[in-house]
Formats: C-alpha cells, structure tokens, sequence
C-alpha cells in the first residue's frame, strides 16, 4: 500500500493559554505560522513506518493517513510533529541533537512539586518522568510534564510543542513509530532508552487522552482487570480472582513440613512447570527451602533438572505437568543411564494437551508427508508434543525440536547452514503466524538491526527465506487462544503504558502488542522464563535507581506463572529493603482475565482477606482456574490450563505416601516407556529423543548437529536409516 499525500487547507493559530505555566504554541522557535498546501511527505521519510502492517492493513504513518480534507485542525498536530521530524533531520550529528535537546529543556517550565507523584510517573524511562494531563472547556488537551534528567526535558518541550492545545483525536491520531526519525543515537550507548523517551511519554499522553474524553463524554471506564501489588511488606490482592492466587502463596507450614518430609524421606525430587496449580505451586516453592530437590520451570528444562536429580542421589521423579513432559523426563533420564530412577506422573488419568493432540493428527501427519516430497526440508517442532509424534515425524523428515525462547534463532540458523532450505513448522498455528509476522517486519530493517539478532543475515536473505518457511495452520493453545481481540481491546484502553509480557503462543493481535511494546523497551514476547526473566531485569533497574516506583506488568501468559514470579519479585525487594531502595518500589502483576474464569465454592465472601493469614484453602469462595475448562471466557481470556491443573496437591502427597508399601497402587500414574515402534521398526524413545538431542546440540554450540545437516540434504539415501540409529 502507497503512502497518501498529505492534505491540510488550514493556518497555525495561538491557541487560548488559561494556564500561564503552559507552552503557548507560538513559544516554539521552530514552528512559524505557514499554509499548508497539498504535497507529497518528505521523501526521506520513507521507511518502516510507512509501510502497512500485514496484520493491520490500516496502520501506516499517521502523517498519511488522510484521504479527504480534514476539519481546520485535523491536521495540526500532525504537522507539527512532521516540521519538528525535518528539524532533527537537519541535525545529522548526534551531539548537536542533544545541544538542541538540552536548549528546550531550559524553556521547559518546571512542573509543581505537588504533581511530582507516582500517579504521575511515565512508566518505562530510564529517567524520571512525570507527567499531567488535563482537557480545558473548549476540549482541547492540555499537558504538562517534567524530568529528573536535561535531555528527557528536551524531549518532553518537543512533545508538548506537538500535543499541548490539541484535539484529542489529532493526540490519539500519533503513533509511537512516527517517532522513529527523532532519535538520538550513538552517544554512550543510550540510543535505545533515548528513543523509549519519546515513545514511552507518547503513549501515556495518548492514554490519558482516552480517560479523559471518557470522563467528559460520561463513559464509565471499563472494569480492571485484577491483579497482585507487591511491596518489601506484603502483598495487596485487587479483585477476587487476585485474591485467590494470593492466598495460595501463603501455604500452611503443616502441609509444606509434611511434603518437605516425605520427599527427603523417600528421596524423591519434583519437577514441575510454571502453569502448575497455584495451591501446588505455593506449597512447593516454601517447600524448596527444607528438600533442594524440587524445581519449577519451563518444560525445556524440567528432564534436564530430573538428570541432576538422579545424580545426586534422587530415587523417584514426580513430575508435575501434561502428559509428554512425563513422558520427555523418562526418556532422557533413559538416555542418561537412570533407567532404574522411578518417574511418576500426578493423576491416573490422561494429561491432555491441545498442542500436542494437535500434532497427532493424521492432518498433521499428512502435512509432514508434504514436506516430505520437497527436498531439502527440516522439520522443526514445537517441544511441547509427545514422544511418539517426535519419532513419527523425524523418520518423515528430518525433524528438530524448539522452544518459545530458541525458535527464531532455531530457523534463522538453519536457513544460514542449508541452502535452499525448506523450513515447516508446527503445530502451533499462533506461534507460526507470529514468527512469519516477525520475519516480515525484519525485512524493513537495516542490515545493522538484523544482523544483531543473526549475524549471517541482512535484509535481502530475510526476504529469500520467507517464501521457503511454512507453518501449520491448525494446532493452538487452549490458554493463549483465549488471549484475543476482547482482551488487546482492554489492554490498549487501560494498560497501554505498562510493561506488556506475551508467550509466543498468543494470537495474532495480542503479539503485535506486545511487539509494539518491546520495540520501546516495555514488553518481551518468548518463553515463560523469557517472561519471569524480563521482570526481574526491570524490577532490579527501578531498585538500582533507587527512587519511588510503581511497576505494573500484563501477565500475558498462564496465570500459574505468578507464583514464581511474586516469589522472584519479593526475593529482590527483600534483598534491597535493608538498603531502603526495596521500600520504594511496587510491583503490580495484571491477569487478563475474563471474571468467569474462576470456580466458585461457597457463598461466602473474601473481602478484606488478609494475606499474612494462612487458613483452610477450601474456605476460598472462588479458586483460580476453571473446573474442566469451563467458565473460559473469549471476553478476557480463560489463562489457566485445565489440563495442568490436573495435578493435585492430594494426588502429589498420595504419590509420596505409596511410593514404598503400595507401588502397584500407582501404576496408571508411572510415566511408562514407549515399546511400540515407528513405521520403520525403531524405538519410539529412541528416534524421539533424537530430535531434542539436535536441539541441545544447537543450544551448546550454536550450530546445527552436522548428523542433522546430512539427514536433510540426503533425506533418501539408503544411509538413511543409518543416521537415525
């Protein structure tokens, strides 16, 4: 799609200046009143944000969005941030940016005292900011800000010169991208927290913007979604659902000693995963404190940490999670000569998972077969799948597994090794369409932005790959499905300035936004320790900057995660309290959810719960998660996996209980080994394995597995089945 030229019939005009502490708009020496006749932009604004997005056809750069003539003011803010992007431009060298950032701070009038609050702050600057927004009685907004740091005042006097006196929809018209062309790049490495500046204080403009024509028009906001505040004291829950999860954080010392006891007594270690049942997870993470033996994480790491385990000495792995994690831990524990090391699931009953029955479909097996027939191809698979499809598939193809956090450099790195190579995907349809969506938005990047995420790429070999990469279309994520249009529609109306977090597994529409919010440092999008680790980072850089802080994440994943991360977040607030930088900060963790995404069990009510209390978890009258996944909501996303939640703190103690006297009690929960075979007559558990071996060889040493390298450029060779053995 074209940019449009932009049209405007009207004048620059002094707006009416009630406040005299405000930036009249004639204050702006750069801004001098002129027509504006119909012309075509500033051809050296071609880029990126000129292009439309493939998911937004819609979304170019606002400065071209017009089609008819505008109202007298329509245009006004967009031109005026159009002659201050040629202003900077006239400005090549980065110094001399900076000198006229720092002219305009010193005509930044200072921001009353009384408005330096924490409501205030923009949050996602390296400095402080604040920032006051307010409408006057013609409805034209009004702003005033300040900052701790020279340049971020420079900035602020040339957004206010932007916005101050505008309409509210020329506010809402301006996008973050539009800020591109101001940076101030290439001095003490700060480029990126520069640019965030703009960006950041922008979005906070644009979102007060929307409250406040609300207000006026008497709209009443929509309903906050709820959320868990944590300080170096306590823990605040906001809205039932929060208080909930919370009162699960705070397990009884009986029932933590009782676990502790038996898993020393039994020598037993656990593994579980971050989505886990939060009763589950409470209870554990207290219990890490009396049995080192019990870790939670993602599920690439989970086999590995079962393989420590049985180092030191563990006899039985319980594995808390769906059904191929189990069957994963066996199999590498199998691997690693600990066949004689028990691994026991929680329930007797089948752990489901919508992904992994996904790929064991004969639709999935029949798009291998495809990519079977166009040589060279590799198979890269999602890990969360069961053994017996990993097998299946690498006798189809040559096949490797993947996680959220390795998938992007997984291909990039095999498409830099094999050429000509043919990449398919699966069965995750959301996270392919999100990986097709990233690679389209690196083909607008410069060679130097690409070649920091791969080295052996640059814009033209982004392009040659995408016709090569396929995905399949119809495996999804029974939690992140439910991260749709009901819920991005609330973020962008409430929680646009906060740090945005997203498991690449969501739709389409949420990983945009939190890709937009990651390109201004506000939002990360891979795996959940991708997410945990993200909030650690910007939570130890509040703490380090040692100011009053109030930090507000959107937990766009499972909503089992909070566990570990309010214990990660009240391990680094307790660890600075002593230094007073950890009383300052306030961590607030937001859950998307829809309000029927809770299971009810009494009349009762909570309010008022007081979360250093430990009580009967059953006098809760709403738990988190949903029985048998209903009560899951399209109009704010179910974030709970009913499947994990399976795993039951009662079905984790029975396990312990009967693992010496009753074993034969227990045997629908032991995680079996595959004895079938594959078409061609292999193990199922060793050809299965084979495909997370190549990921672990790709992990260590950057590269692919060269015995991977020959089974996809001679996939019909009768040496074929000797590469797989």
């Amino acid at each position: 799609m074209k940019a449009v030229a932009t049209s405007s019939s009207s004048y620059f005009y002094k707006l009416p200046n009630p406040n005299p502490t405000r930036l009249p708009p004639s204050t702006f020496s750069f801004f001098k009143p002129i027509k504006c006749i119909q012309s075509p932009l500033n051809p050296d604004l071609n880029s990126s944000s000129l292009k439309s997005n493939p998911r937004n056809p819609t979304s170019l750069f606002s400065c071209s969005v017009v089609t008819s003539p505008p109202s007298p003011t329509s245009n006004l803010a967009v031109t005026k941030l159009h002659r201050l992007i040629l202003e900077f431009q006239s400005l090549p060298e980065p110094i001399d940016r900076v000198k006229r950032l720092l002219d305009y701070a010193a005509k930044l009038p200072p921001l009353d005292d009384s408005l330096k609050v924490i409501e205030n702050r923009v949050m996602g600057c390296t400095a402080q900011v604040w920032l006051d927004a307010t409408m006057d009685k013609d409805g034209k907004m009004r702003f005033r800000a300040d900052s701790d740091s020279e340049i971020t005042k420079g900035f602020c006097y040339c957004l206010l010169s932007v916005v101050d006196g505008a309409g509210p929809d020329e506010v809402l018209r301006l996008k973050t991208e539009d800020l591109e062309h101001l940076s101030v790049s290439g001095l003490n490495g700060k480029a990126n927290s520069r640019v965030n500046t703009w960006h950041n204080v922008l979005v906070s403009m644009k979102k007060r913007t929307k409250a406040l024509v609300a207000e006026r028009e008497g709209k009443v906001q929509g309903e906050a979604f709820p959320s868990l505040v944590v300080t170096a004291d306590g823990i605040r829950a906001q809205g039932s659902y929060a208080e909930a999860q919370a009162r699960f954080l705070f397990p009884e010392d009986l029932k933590v000693q009782e676990l502790a006891s038996l898993l020393k007594e039994r020598k037993i270690g656990v593994v579980a995963h971050f989505y886990m049942d939060p009763e589950v997870q409470g209870v554990l993470t207290a219990a890490q404190k009396l049995w080192p033996h019990i870790y939670i994480s993602d599920s690439l790491v989970m086999a590995d940490m079962a393989v420590k385990m049985a180092k030191e000495g563990c006899q039985y792995i319980s594995v808390l999670g769906v059904d191929f994690m189990s069957e994963n831990v066996r199999a590498i524990l199998d691997q690693a000569g600990f066949a004689d090391v028990g691994v026991y699931r929680m329930s007797n009953e089948p752990i489901g998972c919508t992904l992994a029955d996904a790929a064991a479909t004969p639709a999935y097996m029949d798009y291998l077969a495809e990519a079977s027939t166009s040589s060279p191809s590799l198979h890269v698979v999602y890990i969360n799948t069961s053994l017996e499809t990993k097998a299946n598939a690498h006798e189809l193809v040559p096949t490797i597994t993947c996680t959220s956090s390795n998938v992007v450099q997984t291909i990039l790195q095999a498409f830099a090794e094999v050429p000509n190579l043919k990449i398919w995907y699966g069965p995750d349809a959301y996270m392919g369409a999100n990986i097709m969506e990233l690679f389209q938005q690196m083909t607008v990047m410069t060679d130097e932005e690409i070649a920091e995420i791969h080295p052996a790429h640059n814009r033209a070999s982004i392009k040659s790959l995408l016709p090569r990469l396929h995905y399949y279309q119809d495996g999804t994520c029974v939690v992140h499905h439910l991260f749709g249009h009901e819920v991005v529609e609330r973020i962008n109306e409430m929680y646009s300035d906060a740090f945005l977090t997203a498991h690449f597994e969501v739709p389409g529409e949420m990983f945009s936004l939190a890709m937009e919010a990651k390109k201004r440092g506000m939002g990360v999008v891979g795996s959940t320790q991708n997410i945990l680790d993200f909030i650690r980072q910007r939570l130890q850089e509040a703490l380090d900057r040692n100011v009053e802080d109030h930090l507000q994440f959107v937990l766009g994943t499972e909503s089992g995660m909070v566990t570990s991360i309010v214990a990660a977040v009240r391990r680094l607030l307790g660890s600075a309290k002593s230094s007073s930088m950890g009383s300052k900060v306030s961590v607030e963790i937001v859950f998307p959810v829809s309000s029927d995404s809770v299971t009810r069990t009494s009349k009762s009510s909570s309010l008022g719960l007081s979360l250093g209390e430990v009580g009967d978890f059953m006098q809760v009258p709403i738990i988190p998660g949903v029985a048998s996944g209903e009560g899951c909501s399209l109009h704010g996303g179910c974030a709970s996996c009913p499947y994990m939640k399976m795993n039951s703190l009662s079905s984790l103690l029975k396990v312990c209980h009967n693992l010496l006297n009753e074993k034969d009690s227990l045997s629908a929960y032991e995680a079996g080994r595959f004895i079938l075979r594959t078409p061609n007559g292999k193990l199922i558990a060793d050809v299965g394995c084979e495909p997370i071996l190549h990921m672990r060889h790709f992990q260590a040493n950057k590269k692919l597995p060269e015995k991977l390298v020959n089974q996809i450029l001679h996939p019909h060779s009768k040496d074929r089945t000797l590469l797989l053995s």
